[in-house]
């Protein structure tokens, strides 16, 4: 029969409660970069809206169009909205919002402006 030492016996399952807290803090961190990999991909889904409706305006001007009106039909199709949109001379300047992701306590939407014309 072996004896075990009197400072075993109370270390007996400690293994176990640092590999739920180990697993515990990667279940965090996952869920930390998976908002944070949301957040880039939404600014990267405004961005482009901002880009195609800024050009898309441009191209209505040039057609003598209504820049802001082409821009925000765009900007619609891209699941964005145009929260402001000026026209100076040739020059369409656009800013569009989109709605970031509703994770882990995140509220905000993203925007981001674009212009183009030429020059």
């Amino acid at each position: 029969m072996t004896r075990r030492r009197s400072g075993e016996q109370g270390e007996r399952g400690a293994a176990t409660v640092l590999t739920l807290a180990l697993a515990g803090m990667l279940v965090l961190v996952g869920a930390a970069l998976s908002v944070v990999s949301a957040l880039v991909v939404d600014h990267r889904t405004a961005q482009a809206a901002a880009d195609l409706a800024a050009l898309a305006g441009a191209r209505a001007l040039a057609d003598r169009g209504d820049g802001c009106a082409a821009a925000g039909a765009l900007a619609a199709a891209n699941g964005a909205e145009v929260t402001a949109c000026s026209v100076s001379g040739r020059e369409v300047r656009v800013k569009v919002r989109v709605e970031g992701p509703r994770w882990l306590g995140q509220s905000g939407d993203l925007e981001a402006e674009a212009r183009a014309g030429p020059g």
